[in-house]
């Protein structure tokens, strides 16, 4: 079988040319953060931060866009500027959360889905700054639907928020993703919280949490670009075995 964890392009040719092989495919992802206005704002802040910028946004469960309800819009985007321009930037050596990206081109990238961004209407609220491959942790209010950044997974550190104003607003530009990975809901309401979940085109949902890969036991799943198949402990453990059945029949 072939295991692969990577982006969405290679493992769509992978597939093309895998034929009867069995495959786990473990893709890009677009998670959103969804944010009512029933939430507690400085927890959820909290998480999506971490979510989005820790390994400078370089993972695949990192929140990539925050989708927000108007009504506390103002107000989160606030304290997330504000936790944002604490962020310690510059040589991971040093400890610091946001370091340079991988290479150049990767940087190249992100800076693009900025530009476009901020061409295109979106308000720059910090960051959108850079030397060479590192890119200064970037948000980005108002961001629209016409902006790449709505949709394109940057692997870099720059949230876009995207303001809603209902659940099902928020659900709609979610699901519309090419990427089905992992989601999370930030609400006080369970019941609310559970609806939402339920209404997710994606592997996994986290409710008051970042998204992220772990604990292992649990199965790591991704839909639509995102993968096909589950990792975890005992799911990778089965996806690399073959079952066989031998059946004894006695003449009476």
């Amino acid at each position: 079988m072939i295991s692969f964890t990577g982006g969405t392009n290679t493992g769509t040719r992978l597939a093309k040319k895998a034929a009867m092989i069995p495959l786990v495919l473990e893709l890009g992802g677009k998670d959103p953060g969804i944010v009512r206005e029933d939430a507690d704002l400085n927890e959820a802040a909290k998480h999506i931060i971490s979510g989005a910028f820790s390994y400078s946004g370089q993972r695949c469960t990192a929140i990539k866009r925050v989708l927000v309800h108007n009504s506390v819009a103002d107000e989160l985007a606030s304290i997330l500027k504000e936790e944002i321009d604490k962020l310690a930037v510059g040589s991971p050596e040093k400890g610091s959360t946001v370091v340079p990206l991988i290479d150049e081109q990767s940087a190249d990238f992100v800076q693009g889905l900025i530009e476009d961004a901020i061409e295109k209407g979106a308000i720059l609220l910090t960051g959108n700054k850079r030397e060479r491959n590192l890119i200064y942790p970037t948000l980005l209010d108002h961001v629209t639907e016409d902006m790449a950044i709505a949709w394109e997974e940057p692997f870099g550190p720059v949230l876009p928020i995207i303001r809603v104003s209902s659940d099902e607003e928020a659900i709609n530009i979610a699901n519309k993703s090419e990427f089905g990975l992992q989601a999370s809901v930030f609400t006080k309401n369970i019941n609310k919280a559970f609806a939402i979940a339920n209404k997710m085109v994606t592997g996994s949902v986290q409710i008051n949490g970042r998204t992220e890969r772990g604990p292992d036991h649990f199965p790591f799943i991704g839909v639509k670009g995102s993968g096909m198949g589950s990792q975890g402990i005992r799911k990778s453990i089965e996806s690399m075995t073959r079952e066989k059945v031998t059946i004894l029949n006695l003449a009476e």
